[in-house]
């Protein structure tokens, strides 16, 4: 079975750092490249899915349908 997941990237300085939406604990990949981040986020999921089966999923697990990325200004 395939299951869609939901994958954040974000650019930085120095690489590339992605994490999958939905998950318990910590689950991230880097790289130098975008696609380089996703392969390695990917291996990263199948990891902890196998060490941890279905109980890697949140328990909320209402399947993340859209993911957004927003920006506010806060006063420091």
């Amino acid at each position: 079975m395939l299951r869609p997941v939901k994958i954040i990237i974000e650019k930085h300085s120095d690489g590339y750092v992605a994490y999958p939406l939905g998950f318990k604990g910590v689950v991230v990949g880097e790289g130098d490249s975008y696609e380089e981040a996703l392969i390695d986020v990917t291996s990263a999921i199948r990891f902890h899915i196998e060490t941890f089966g279905t109980e890697a999923f949140e328990e909320n697990d209402d399947k993340v349908s859209e993911a957004f990325v927003a920006e506010t200004r806060i006063a420091i």
